[in-house]
This record gives C-alpha cells, structure tokens and sequence, in this order.
C-alpha cells in the first residue's frame, strides 16, 4: 500500500495539524447544517474494519514519531460501541507511543452513549472530543438546522467532560444575522458556561458556496452582520462566558481580531481590547486575509 485511504475533502481542527488523520467514517451523520458544505459530496458511511485496519498498519510503520491520532470525518462517536473500542484498542496495540486519540463529536453521537460507554473510550485513548455547540439560542439552532435545543446540547457537553475527556467546544459569530445577534450571543455564553469546557472556540461566520444559507443570503432572507456587529457579539458572548478554567480562543482565520483568553483571569483584559477595537483604535483584519 503507498497511504492511507483518504476519501473526499478532509477537514480537521487546526489544533490537529500535526495528528494522524485516521479516516473511520465518510462524510457527517447529520449534514443538515445551513451553514456548512463540508461533507455536501459525501453520503454518510462508516468505512470497513478491513480498509481501517490497513491505515492503522500504514500509520504504525511510517508515523511512529506522531504522537496523536485525529479520527475524521464529521461524527466517529455514531459509530457502534463495540467497533468503536475495537479501533481505538487497535491503534494502542499496533501504535503505543500515540497519547491522544481525538473526534468530532454532535450531540446525538454523545448523547447516543452510556456514560460508562464514554468512560470506556476515554480509557482506550480518546481524550478530546471536539463538540459544534454552534449556538446556544434554542431560535438560532433551529434556523440552522441542528434539530437540536440547548439543554440537550448542554447536556451532551456536560456528559464528555464527566467521562474524563477534554473538550473543545465550538461556537459561530454571525449565525443570527444582525437582528439577533446579541440573543444569540447572550444564549451562547450562557451555554458555554453551563459546559464548562476546556476550550471554546469560536469562528467568525462566512458563507460557503454550495450551502443553504447561501441560497438564504441570495434571495434576501438572511444577513450576514457587519465587522463590527461581529464584534460586539463576541463581546457580547464574552461578557456572559464564565468558564471555571481553559481557553476562550477566537484566533481562527475566520475572526476579525485574534483572542485568545485564558479564563478567567484574562477575560476582564480581553473585553478592554474589544472596547478599544470597536473605538476604532485596534486595526482589523482585512477581508483578503480572512478564510475558513
């Protein structure tokens, strides 16, 4: 075999940029979201033991100096318990110098497991789940289409970290448009710190091609806010963040000015930036310079 049996556009967090990118499924299990063109080319299917197997064996020979694995696409938590543990038990047995294996996670494929399921994982290595929150607005999240509300979102959080995992929690400025954008923020805040997570992490809006929200941008029906209403949402979301102890960080690419806050000693700090910003008295970045 000469690699691994990539399919597709890949997408992984930029904290795994140095992970072995392990392929278990194909596409997103929900991929519903208006906002996102991810996975639109790829209907949902968990990819055989047999090719797995392979990539794990190809992996263990030529990346022995690779410390993490990453498993992509979208949800590798749907997957069945039973094949799950045997991935993970696989890694460790034919990898053991790997110390952390990650995933995306939404809430059905958390929620859809035991606590002693999670807790299960978390002992065969899976130590950081990376959870799309997007938005804690029970409006917001309808109208983006994650058929979920935010207490079962909460909740979903809330089970990761009581296994043991850390979890990085992800949230968008701008998906309200500029009427709600503030509720939206509030809302959010709120949810990420009833959470409590290691991380958050948030990204700016912009509208992919190909998505339903494009098509909402294109007849009129949704507003993307302006660089400064981005701003004061985040403001907005920080003010109303109140985590216990990790990062807030809104360094993505996609943001108009880079945070990163060490919650909570830095966050009083952070919100005099944002006030200086929106005076006008910090340059923002360009357009030409942001990306997804």
């Amino acid at each position: 075999m000469d690699g691994m049996h990539y399919e597709g556009f890949i997408i992984r967090p930029p904290s795994e940029a140095d992970s072995i990118l392990l392929q278990v499924t194909l596409g997103c299990s929900h991929n519903l979201c208006t906002f996102c063109g991810s996975y639109k080319d790829k209907r949902f299917t968990i990819k055989d033991d047999a090719t797995i197997d392979a990539d794990i064996d190809y992996a263990a020979k030529n990346f022995d100096f690779i410390r993490r694995v990453f498993l992509i696409d979208g949800d590798a938590l749907v997957i069945p318990q039973q094949r799950l543990v045997r991935i993970l038990s696989r890694i460790r047995e034919k990898m053991p110098w790997v110390q952390r294996v990650g995933t995306y996670g939404d809430s059905r494929g958390i929620l859809g497991k035991t606590a002693e399921e999670l807790a299960t994982l978390r002992e065969l290595g899976l130590g950081i789940v990376y959870f799309g929150l997007e938005s804690g607005d029970a409006q917001v999240l309808q109208d983006i289409g994650k058929k979920q509300t935010p207490e079962r979102m909460i909740e979903a959080g809330r089970k990761v970290r009581a296994a043991g995992m850390k979890l990085s929690t992800m949230v968008i400025l701008g998906l309200a448009g500029p009427k709600r954008s503030l509720e939206h923020a509030r809302e959010t805040g709120k949810a990420l710190s009833a959470i409590d997570p290691n991380y958050a992490g948030v990204l700016t809006l912009m509208i992919h091609p190909g998505t339903e929200l494009e098509e909402q941008v294109k007849a009129g029906r949704f507003e993307l806010p302006n660089p400064r209403e981005m701003l004061e949402e985040l403001r907005e979301m920080l003010v109303h963040t109140n985590m216990t102890r990790g990062i807030f960080i809104a360094n993505h690419a996609s943001n108009y000015l880079p945070l990163r806050v060490k919650m909570p000693a830095d966050k009083a700090k952070a919100i005099a930036m944002l006030d200086t910003a929106l005076r006008g008295e910090t340059a923002l970045k360009p357009e030409w310079m942001r990306a997804l």
